[in-house]
């Protein structure tokens, strides 16, 4: 069994520019944290799009996987998500991520709408190879921190200073390819590996 999940990975001049993005926010979050206050920030070559999280699953099943998914993805065409601003699962309130995403006015585009429609796609082609379906909308966006300690406290400073407001610029993020990346947890973290991909049109 691997562990393992579907996802897009930005490229690497976008990923050096999420970095600075990362690195800006740490320091202006951290100046003002006391120490109970306990964040894991994500390696910025980690950073990714989950599509589907697929937990355990055969390994007998990642050519089979493969092979479904050039099929299903053959009906679809790459698009791009704006990176445009900072945010909080599950709300700036009570933080556990912080993330880098696209606007509100995104949600209308026509790039947004066909994001939706390639993820039902890849939900529809999981279960023919019986894997566990997940009804919850896909919400794009790249995770940035994860809050391990002291989610109240720094949920009280992003609402009162207003630290998720300020926009970002880092650029679009393409979506050309899904990839299958097997996820392995180590002390110092998870390390992904890229088992295959299916490009898009």
């Amino acid at each position: 069994m691997i562990r393992a999940f579907l996802a897009v990975v930005p490229d690497a001049e976008l990923l050096r520019r999420l970095a600075l993005v990362q690195q800006d926010l740490k320091q202006r979050l951290m100046r003002d944290l006391p120490r109970t206050v306990r964040l894991s920030w994500v390696q910025p070559a980690s950073i990714h799009l989950t599509l589907k999280f697929l937990g355990d699953i055969p390994e007998d099943l990642v050519p089979v996987l493969n092979d479904a998914m050039i099929q299903t993805m053959s009906g679809h065409r790459s698009l791009s998500i704006p990176l445009e601003r900072l945010g909080a699962f599950p709300d700036a309130r009570r933080p556990r991520i912080l993330w880098a995403g696209p606007g509100t006015s995104w949600e209308e585009s026509e790039d947004s709408r066909r994001l939706a429609a390639m993820h039902e796609a890849i939900e529809m082609c999981c279960r023919t190879v019986d894997l566990a379906p997940d009804s919850r909308a896909l919400t794009p966006h790249l995770t940035l921190a994860r809050v391990r300690e002291g989610d109240r406290y720094l949920g009280s400073q992003l609402t009162r200073n207003g630290e998720l407001n300020n926009p970002i610029r880092p650029g679009a993020f393409e979506v050309g390819a899904v990839v299958l990346m097997r996820s392995e947890l180590h002390p110092t973290g998870s390390v992904y590996t890229p088992l295959w991909d299916v490009r898009l049109a």
